[in-house]
């Protein structure tokens, strides 16, 4: 009898949410199909900004402005196979899987009652509220923090109660770097530890030489 190798676990790209203040772990949102293709652009960061200053040509003010774009697979097909252990997904479809997406955009119920009492308490000054720091994760070389830019769902499919059971998600997504959150932050941190993964990959590259450029050197 011929043996198959095991197949290696699937490694799920998603969204981690942190608390800002204690950085405990309020919400882990793994996606359930990754996507096929991950867009990223980066807006370098010159000195005298896109025309440049001449004399200062070479010289960075900081880290690039990275966005990250990504389309997602949301299907029910799967769980509704197995309904016995499913009932959340039998009653309400997609429902909450993209509630869990959505409510990252929102701010809380009790966040909007409290800033709603304090303004007719009286007080002139209402800070804005603070979000779940949000980290983007795929694999262990790219956990960054990020913020949602553009968000959108399509809803494909839906049971006879018209709860979606097949939908796509896009997410736009920029990077948060020390210039955002600065170095003390905890987003902070993540980014530093992101950016010094990515030099060490960069110093494991092996170099080409000037043959393959197809010259002896530098004039």
């Amino acid at each position: 009898m011929t043996t198959f190798p095991v197949s290696p676990k699937l490694i799920k790209g998603g969204i981690v949410l942190l608390n800002p203040g204690t950085s405990a772990v309020q919400r882990i949102i793994a996606l359930q199909y990754n996507s096929d293709t991950l867009t990223r652009s980066f807006q370098i960061q010159g000195v005298g900004g896109g025309s440049g200053d001449r004399s200062e040509a070479l010289r960075l003010k900081g880290p690039p402005v990275e966005t990250i774009k990504l389309d997602a697979e949301i299907d029910a097909a799967d769980q509704l196979e197995f309904p016995d252990q499913n009932a959340t997904i039998v009653q309400s479809g997609l429902h909450s899987q993209l509630a869990a997406l959505e409510t990252m955009i929102y701010p809380s119920s009790s966040q909007l009652q409290a800033n709603n009492s304090l303004a007719n308490s009286g007080t002139l000054e209402i800070v804005p509220m603070e979000t779940p720091l949000m980290l983007f994760t795929w694999s262990k070389n790219r956990i960054v923090p990020v913020r949602l830019t553009e968000f959108s769902i399509t809803e494909e499919a839906f049971d006879p109660s018209l709860n979606p059971i097949r939908a796509k998600v896009s997410l736009g997504m920029r990077v948060l770097s020390i210039d955002d959150l600065g170095f003390s932050h905890k987003g902070g941190n993540l980014f530093m530890s992101f950016l010094q993964n990515k030099e060490q990959l960069s110093a494991k590259h092996q170099g080409g030489s000037f043959a393959s450029l197809g010259i002896n050197g530098i004039p």
